[in-house]
């Protein structure tokens, strides 16, 4: 397997001890799963006292969202930065899919920990996934509606139908997972982008 690293973690010297402790957390589930993973496997992985761990997290429950929420900022870092506002949307859908269901895939161990596991922190994991999920259905509101160039659009995209979209990639992402298919993930690229498509016309 491909060596695993915390997505989106750029240090700065306030956030450096936090850096380390989700690059350690990303590479110990990715070895062991998060069920048996302990906050000995983070610090040592990270390279700091376990002091310093419970100065940056409550706990290893709380440390799995921090890691949740860089992964998932990540990758929509990523979708974003492959979407070009000046060119013709239909044409960079699939572009756009395969850059995110690309980077998802990277590593699939802890894709699996980041889809699976935080929805088992319960009220807290599923408001991470919340948050998620909505940034990336307001990505594809903005980018959808405010298009520089193109023609008035007779209704824009709605909220429920982004949400929709976005519902519709993450079923089928763990769908990938449960089937070990993890690794695969554009295979869903052209299901993914007749999605994304589908609703975008449907609004016009």
């Amino acid at each position: 397997m491909s060596e695993v690293t915390a997505p989106a973690v750029a240090p700065t010297a306030g956030t450096e001890h936090r850096a380390r402790l989700l690059e350690g957390m990303a590479r110990t589930v990715a070895a062991k799963g998060y069920a048996d993973t302990t906050i000995a496997d983070i610090v040592r992985e990270a390279s700091v006292s376990r002091r310093t761990f419970y100065e940056n997290f409550a706990d290893k429950a709380e440390c799995l969202i921090a890691l949740y929420e860089a992964a998932s900022g990540n990758a929509i870092a990523v979708l974003r930065a492959a979407i070009d506002p000046l060119s013709d949307w239909e044409a960079q859908v699939e572009q756009a899919m395969a850059a995110y269901l690309g980077v998802l895939a990277r590593n699939p161990v802890l894709l699996r920990t980041l889809f699976i596991d935080i929805l088992g922190l319960g009220p807290t994991g599923l408001a991470a996934r919340r948050r998620a999920n909505q940034q990336l259905a307001d990505l594809m509101l903005d980018v959808v509606n405010n298009r520089p160039g193109e023609r008035k659009r007779k209704a824009p995209l709605q909220p429920m139908m982004a949400m929709a979209v976005v519902g519709g990639i993450n079923e089928m992402v763990l769908q990938s997972i449960e089937q070990d298919r993890a690794g695969q993930l554009q295979e869903l690229v052209e299901p993914a982008a007749t999605l994304l498509r589908a609703a975008i016309s449907a609004e016009f």
